[in-house]
């Protein structure tokens, strides 16, 4: 039977999509954006998370650990992530429940049972699933088998992604989903590769590839102050999306929210110099694509 790895389930979200949404994060991400606020999305594999500020040093982790993945000094406790196989044998001998595991194995049925608990919500409001990551579209199996299985159920699908997997995901899916919410990042492939690791060609070919599919398609564009905030990107945002059909434009600023999740995973938090564009500048893009008639919004 197939299983996904998932990493949180939102109940009652309202920013990934039109009404009330359950919203599934997938973990595991081919990027690696320098700004990403789920740093722990990004890893295939289950992890764990330490609360230093509830740990109380009592060493019953670090005991009973048989890999020998767990240290501690006078500044907390900290672990070997290459050593750790997130066998959660710490967290069951945690007294202070300061540990937590990122990542749970679920099959189609696990997960259609969390779906289904809120279908009423998603009928009254026109709402729906949205499979978001870290990058659903990286499990294509798994993902298909839940879309067309909300599909029986009549529960509208939405998938959230940076568009960084093969086009025969997107062709496997693209007419049981209701809506994609599509992340650009920056148009220019040398500073792409920069931020996120990654060259930006198959992200901006599978995007035309929906838009040629008839996919309702809400793009959205996250911003930081400095990366990609100048007119000069964002004109060649509108100059690539001008011939595609995009319903919704939705502009994203950074925010500093996922900076608690480093420490937790005992990651340096390099990125305090990433700011958000300021709110007069905001204004200013968002007027931009509302001269060339797009529907936009601030936020998500």
């Amino acid at each position: 039977m197939k299983t996904a790895l998932i990493f949180s389930i939102q109940k009652f979200s309202i920013h990934d999509g039109p009404g009330i949404r359950t919203t599934i994060f997938f973990k595991g991400c081919p990027l690696s954006c320098q700004w990403c606020h789920n740093p722990e999305s990004q890893s295939y594999q289950k992890e764990i998370l330490i609360n230093q500020e509830g740990c109380s040093l009592c060493g019953q982790c670090e005991i009973h650990c048989n890999r020998g993945a767990i240290q501690r000094d006078k500044d907390g406790i900290f672990y070997d992530e290459s050593k750790c196989n997130a066998c959660e044998v710490c967290m069951d001998h945690c007294v202070n429940n300061a540990r937590e595991v990122a990542g749970k194995e679920y099959t189609v049925p696990e997960l259609m049972r969390e779906i289904i608990k809120d279908k009423a919500f998603y009928q009254e409001s026109n709402g729906g699933v949205t499979l978001s990551g870290g990058e659903c579209m990286i499990q294509i199996d798994f993902v298909q088998e839940v879309v067309q299985e909300c599909k029986r159920q009549g529960i509208s699908v939405a998938i959230d992604t940076c568009g960084y997997a093969p086009k025969e995901s997107f062709l496997r899916i693209v007419e049981d989903v209701d809506l994609f919410l599509y992340d650009v990042k920056l148009l220019d492939s040398n500073l792409h590769q920069q931020y996120t690791g990654r060259d930006n060609s198959l992200i901006l070919d599978n995007l035309k590839l929906l838009s040629q599919q008839g996919a309702v398609i809400y793009l959205r564009l996250p911003l930081i102050e400095g990366i990609n905030t100048k007119d000069e990107h964002i004109q060649q945002v509108l100059d690539f999306v001008h011939e595609l059909k995009i319903d919704r434009v939705s502009l994203l600023p950074y925010h500093h929210m996922g900076k608690g999740k480093y420490k937790k995973m005992n990651l340096e938090y390099p990125f305090s110099a990433f700011s958000p564009p300021s709110e007069d500048r905001l204004i200013e893009i968002q007027s931009m694509f509302l001269q060339e008639n797009y529907k936009v919004k601030i936020g998500g």
